[in-house]
């Protein structure tokens, strides 16, 4: 049975497995997916095992990325703009990298949510791995304006430096593009996403709430326990608060139609992953 895996440190709270089972089910896909923690520093070893034990595909997450981007033999077009990977694919010896995180944001925001981002002007928190894979994306979406904020300026700036030539071409420059320190990032975004650690570390939301208009729609990347803090922030400003579990099913789907040519329906699945997650203890 062909096999696949989640790597990542932490990754015992991942809900990859219940994901990627529930696709294969509902697909007639013969394979099997579990969790595989990493040691820090021990990534490259930890997939050349993996490889070793014929191990098909995984998907990476936090904080191994960036790695996952180094070891890859190639990369698809939009791994290459992220810099990042969080999947990966083995083919011919060798693993494929690709970065589904920007196309699942995208598909929960418009299809799930049925927030048109053209237009519209989005703050993105946050300038690492996580942001990474999903301005890209964003900015295809051709919003009004998108300023990206994060703690250290310097590296909100690098990622823009990163991103704007490679979608110069798509955005059409109708994008107004902008990084901003923490403390003064603007007012009154009509999409507010946190892609910064700030939730899985319990640290205080790190934007004043004028950036939130009234009826904004604020997401953060991460799900569960997490993310109750930024949601409970969200509506207390008057904001629509999402969580991350769309968004992961959907670049799940993406990763699961890479791994095995088929491209699974992501609603009854994501219906799921939410009772399961309201069952499960704090």
């Amino acid at each position: 049975m062909d096999r696949y895996v989640v790597i990542g440190n932490p990754v015992a709270h991942s809900q990859s497995p219940f994901i990627h089972t529930a696709f294969a089910q509902q697909t007639g896909q013969s394979m099997e997916y579990g969790r595989r923690r990493c040691e820090f520093d021990e990534f490259a070893r930890s997939l050349q095992g993996f490889a070793d034990e014929g191990g098909r595909g995984c998907n990476v997450t936090m904080p191994f990325k960036f790695d996952a981007f180094r070891l890859a033999g190639s990369v698809t077009e939009r791994a290459q703009v992220a810099g990042a990977c969080n999947v990966l694919s083995r083919a011919d010896g060798t693993w494929l990298g690709d970065n589904t995180d920007g196309a699942g944001l995208l598909r929960d925001i418009e299809r799930n949510a049925e927030v048109d981002l053209d237009g519209r002007r989005i703050l993105l928190i946050g300038a690492g791995g996580a942001a990474c894979g999903v301005l890209g994306p964003l900015l295809a979406a051709r919003p009004a304006a998108l300023t990206v904020t994060n703690r250290t300026l310097s590296k909100a700036v690098d990622l823009l430096r990163q991103h704007r030539a490679a979608v110069a071409a798509r955005a059409q420059g109708a994008t107004v593009l902008r990084a901003a320190p923490l403390e003064d990032c603007g007012d009154a975004y009509d999409v507010v996403i946190n892609a910064s650690s700030s939730s899985v570390l319990g640290a205080a939301i790190p934007v004043d709430p004028r950036v939130l208009r009234p009826g904004a729609l604020a997401l953060d990347m991460m799900y569960g326990p997490p993310a109750r803090g930024f949601l409970a922030w969200a509506a207390a400003h008057g904001a629509v608060g999402r969580d991350g579990l769309g968004m992961l099913v959907e670049q799940a789907a993406e990763a699961f139609e890479l791994f095995r040519g088929v491209q699974p329906d992501t609603a009854p699945v994501l219906a799921a992953l939410r009772v399961r997650m309201d069952q499960t203890p704090s």
